[in-house]
């Protein structure tokens, strides 16, 4: 049973999806600190001017864990990220079907950036047909504070003997206590598609939401069309 396991980050870019799409339980990893400057809270999409960023804003004090970072509901970020995504997709073959479903999940009461990040996330997997089971890392029991004795305890407790590890997710853990504990590793190793977008010359590395929102739910094959995974020693 392949798990991976990663950050909750806001409307995801590809590569995120696509290992999602390969795993057979995807892991929200909401017990680590959040990082100021990252995806957790922002990410990118596409408009006549070029790339923007859609950023929550949030209040937090140092060292605070993901799953306990508070947004800042004064600031009526929503209502910007939505109008910047009507904007920036209006010609766009799915922004009515696909837009009217990001305005209600975006437009609700939200607390905790968290919740938030997770919710759309599962609204782009859903869009896509990625059916593959999550769980909250905050809710399969204690684990070690070692980042790499932390990522085996997840796996087990999920239920895996193969960790499904990002295109840079191996430069802080031991490959060796993997093996010690009988998990087999896979490096994800994402080559971006290029496809059909609006405002002229293809740009990568925008949120997931610039594909949905061109192509729709055939998106799923262009998404995993650059996904592979290199066994790890």
């Amino acid at each position: 049973m392949k798990v991976a396991i990663h950050q909750p980050h806001y409307l995801p870019w590809l590569g995120y999806l696509a290992k999602w799409a390969a795993a057979d339980c995807f892991v929200f990893l909401d017990t680590v600190q959040y990082e100021k400057n990252g995806w957790q809270n922002r990410n990118r999409i596409k408009t006549k001017d070029g790339p923007q960023w859609l950023t929550v804003p949030v209040c937090r004090e140092r060292d605070t864990l993901i799953r306990d970072v508070r947004i800042d509901t004064a600031q009526p970020w929503a209502r910007r990220h939505l109008q910047a995504a009507r904007l920036a997709y209006a010609r766009a073959a799915h922004a009515d079907l696909y837009g009217a479903r990001l305005g209600a999940l975006l437009e609700r009461r939200w607390n905790a950036l968290a919740s938030l990040a997770i919710e759309t996330a599962e609204f782009l997997a859903a869009a896509f047909a990625i059916r593959t089971p999550t769980r909250l890392a905050s809710e399969l029991g204690p684990t070690r504070d070692d980042p790499t004795l932390r990522l085996i305890d997840l796996t087990r407790a999920a239920g895996g003997d193969t960790y499904l590890a990002g295109g840079n997710g191996l430069a802080y853990v031991r490959l060796e206590q993997f093996a010690e504990a009988g998990i087999t590793v896979l490096q994800q190793s994402y080559t971006h598609p290029v496809y059909a977008q609006l405002h002229g010359d293809f740009v990568p590395f925008l949120s997931s939401l610039d594909l949905l929102l061109n192509h729709g739910p055939a998106g799923l094959d262009i998404l995993r069309a650059g996904d592979a995974y290199v066994p790890c020693a």
